[in-house]
Parts: structure tokens; sequence; C-alpha cells
């Protein structure tokens, strides 16, 4: 049972086609492994399984047949709460919708089950994806399979934490502001955050359904899963123009160049002096530099000419904008907002604080909006953009860390993490080195790259150009060859 539940997705989906295992046998051991460790992880808020077991038993007469639905054909996969799946409850951790049945399937997850995969169940996250770890209002709150006290992350956290355990091979997160790259970081998997509209987010909550669809920048879907392998191949099959979406551009995969370790020239970053992180992931990024430049990769410590703190604040303007008009405006989540803001704007380092200043940003603008200002952050964000393109340019990629922290124990949104003896202020702790790459929209391959002395896991960012995915994915692959390698956490297997 336990080969099969920490065997990638496109091994799976071999095994199944060449008859080694059946999809019926695979279905059987995520379904045991969730009822062995999800009580304890609250990962898995929704499950589908007698729908899931009749596909399953289909998959496989359909290939005593010769018939085969697809790559993915027999794979049973988790998705995550934000999205809407057809017949099978969707609440996006929020109370008003806990008992809302969609219709029809996001986009992704259209793309996914045309492929073959089976979707067996959905995965529990932040409420309406608004946080840094996995609180809702619907289920109990996810713990980190590394370390139950700590949180997996948010928005994205059950997703990341699914797979890190065994429950799930393969789920798709969304991207903000580090939803999928911060629980990757904390839970020890990989995660793509795609070129901003690269995939259609049709079918995704927020918006709340029935809203306008206002989140029309910085919003992405992704894979999370405990390869590059099926990174790849995920986003291979959820990309591309949507009829749904008019603004996903119809731009075809890219062909990278698969250049030897040699030949690539990668940019290294360990911390940036306005968000000092903490000393084991600065000491795992000195670690990974030295590793790839024994292994010959040219690589040099390098920080683009680029105005992080001003990008911090355009970057919250933008954000705001998105989604004052797709967020509900209920008496509670007034309040929860309220006494986030508060523990935000009082807790933590004072200058940081102030570098940070979030509720500032957040309320003249919630308080103020206008298309004037809305197009006057675009603007501004047009320009950082070019900036960035302009920065990249000489290299193939740009590693940096993910997060000033690694996983922090649970806490109220809002309250301060401490870091090495520093209180730093909550938003800044995890967002501060995904939200220029929000931002800017350039994708994101985040990777494994060693451990705290607590035994916490800590991931690396790899920044590529716009649109060129699969080149990322391919240096991602070379760099994960020499510092890269998914470990499941202890007691979450038979071995």
């Amino acid at each position: 049972m336990s080969d099969l539940v920490f065997t990638p997705a496109y091994q799976l989906a071999q095994m199944i086609r060449d008859r080694t295992v059946s999809a019926v046998e695979v279905l059987d051991a995520y379904l045991e492994q969730i009822v062995k460790c999800n009580s304890q992880l609250n990962a898995i808020c929704t499950l589908d399984e007698e729908r899931a077991r009749q596909r399953a038993r289909e998959a496989d007469e359909a290939l005593t047949r010769g018939e085969n639905w697809g790559i993915l054909h027999g794979v049973p996969v988790t998705i995550k709460d934000a999205f809407e799946t057809a017949g099978l409850r969707t609440t996006a951790g929020y109370k008003t919708l806990k008992d809302y049945i969609p219709k029809t399937d996001a986009t992704v997850v259209a793309r996914l089950r045309a492929s073959g995969a089976i979707v067996m169940g959905k995965t529990n996250m932040a409420k309406l994806t608004g946080d840094y770890q996995s609180h809702s209002d619907l289920f109990p709150q996810v713990n980190n399979p590394w370390n139950l006290e700590c949180t997996p992350g948010g928005s994205s956290g059950g997703t990341a934490a699914a797979i890190t355990a065994g429950l799930s091979p393969l789920d798709i997160g969304s991207d903000i502001a580090g939803s999928i790259r911060q629980p990757s970081h904390f839970c020890g998997v990989y995660g793509l955050k795609p070129t901003d509209r690269r995939v259609s987010t049709a079918g995704h909550i927020p918006e709340v359904p029935g809203m306008s669809h206002c989140i029309r920048q910085m919003l992405v879907a992704g894979p999370i899963a405990r390869s590059i392998e099926d990174l790849r191949l995920c986003f291979s099959l959820i990309v591309g123009a949507d009829p749904r979406q008019p603004e996903v551009p119809p731009i075809p995969l890219d062909s990278p160049n698969y250049k030897s370790l040699s030949n690539l020239r990668i940019a290294w970053i360990d911390e940036l002096n306005l968000y000092p992180v903490a000393r084991s992931i600065k000491s795992a990024m000195q670690a990974v530099a030295q590793k790839l430049s024994n292994a010959g990769i040219k690589i040099e410590q390098w920080i683009p000419k680029y105005d992080f703190e001003l990008a911090w604040q355009v970057y919250y303007t933008v954000a705001t904008y998105n989604l004052i008009y797709s967020l509900p405006l209920d008496f509670s989540y007034i309040r929860e907002s309220l006494a986030f803001l508060l523990r935000e704007a009082t807790q933590g380092d004072r200058a940081l604080r102030q570098l940070s200043n979030v509720p500032k940003i957040g309320l003249s603008t919630f308080l103020n909006p206008n298309l004037k200002g809305y197009y006057a952050a675009l603007t501004q964000r047009d320009r950082f953009i070019a900036e960035m393109d302009a920065e990249l340019e000489p290299w193939d990629a740009l590693t940096c860390p993910v997060a000033m922290t690694p996983a922090f124990t649970h806490r109220l949104q809002g309250e301060a993490v401490v870091i090495d003896g520093r209180k730093v202020p909550y938003q800044m702790a995890s967002g501060a080195y995904t939200k220029p790459f929000s931002l800017t929209g350039h994708p994101v391959v985040v990777i494994p790259v060693g451990y705290t002395p607590d035994g916490l896991p800590i991931g690396m960012q790899i920044v590529g150009k716009r649109w060129r995915e699969m080149e990322l994915l391919a240096i991602a692959q070379e760099i994960n060859k020499v510092v890269g390698n998914f470990q499941h956490p202890p007691g979450y297997s038979d071995d």
C-alpha cells in the first residue's frame, strides 16, 4: 500500500495502462491511507468515494476493451475545495456555501477528467482562499504532516498536506499571493505557479457563485505534486485558452532548450536585506548554491534592480481592487477581517510593520475605491513586469527563498511570527518573497531543498521567464537532480 500511495502520478498512470496494477487497487490504497491519516491532518474535507469506486471499475473495464481515456486513465486525484466540481460539494471553506453543489466543473477539473483522472475528493483550505494558514468556517484546521502543531500553510494547505502524507498523488491549487508556493515549502513538496493568465481559473471561488468576474490579475491555478514530472504532466493538461475566460490567451506550450547543467546560468538570492530570513533558510540557500556550483552550474549571487518595497505596496493595491467586489460583506466576515487587520497593524517588529503597512494600504483602497486609482495601480504593475522581464533576461532562472520562515505553529490570522527571536508581521513572514512574482506574473517552481534543525522542510523558488513554463520545468528538473528530493514524513508509510 505505502509504495502505491507515494508513487508519482505519472508512474501510476503507466502502471494502470500496463495492467500491473488496477485503477481499483490504486484507489483502494489511497482511500485506506485517507482513513488511516486524515483524522489527524484534516487535509481531505469531502470524499466522493462511491462515485470514485464506480469510475475506477469503469476505468479497468475500459482497458480490457482496449479503450484509453487519456494520459491519467484511472489515476485518482484530489482538488482544492476552491474549484467547482460537478455534483460534488464545493465550499471554499465558507459557511454560506456549506451545501453548494455545482452543476459544472471548473475548467481545470474538466480538463483533468478529460485526461482520464478520477476525482476522489476535495482538499481543505483557508476560508475563501484568504490566509497563509488553512482555517475555515466549516472544517477543522489543517495540520502539517511533519509536525501537527504547525500549519501546512495556506490557502492550499490541505492540498500540500494531502500530497505530502500520501492521501493523493496530484492536486490543483491556486495562488494569488503564494498559496501554491508557501504550502509546498512548508510541507516539502513540489508546486508550480504558472504565468498570470496562462491557466483558466473559471470555476474558482472567489468569486462567490453569482458574483461578477472581478479577479482579473495575479490569480493562477497550478499543480502540487511529489515530482517535477507530475508538475509538467498536469500543467500540460490544464493549460490553454478557455471560452469561459477569454482573457486567457491561446499561447502554445513553449519548447525548452534542455540545456546541460554546465550551460545553465542561475542567479541566486539567499535573502533580501528588507526581509531577513530564518537562519536555517539562509543556510539551506547557501548550501544549494554550493552544491549547484560543485555540479558545474554557473551560479551567481545577484539581486535584481527592482524596488521590492514599492512592489509590495503596489501588490496590495492591485489585490485589494481585485478582491473588493469578489468577497462577501457579511457581518462575520467584516468582523474577522477587522480583527486580522488590527493584529497585523500592532504585532511584530515595528520597523517591519511600517515596511509592510498592509492595513493602511488595504483599508485606504477599500474605503475609497475608484477607477483612476485602479488604473494607476495597473500602470505601476505594468512597469514592474517590464522591469522584472529585463532583469531576468540574462539568466536562465532565479533561485530565492519561498518565505522568511519555515512552517510555524498554528495561530490567529495576523498574529506575529517569531523568526530567530524576532517578531515578524504575519503577512510579511509568508509573503515577502512570493508577492513580487505574483505582482509581475512570472512562473515559479518550488522544490524541496532541505530541513530545519527541527526537521521541518525548506523549499526554494525557481523563477523563470513569463510564458516559458516548460523551459522553467526543464531547468527545475536539472536543479532538482542536484539539490531536490521529496521525502515523506515518518509515520505515513508501512516502511
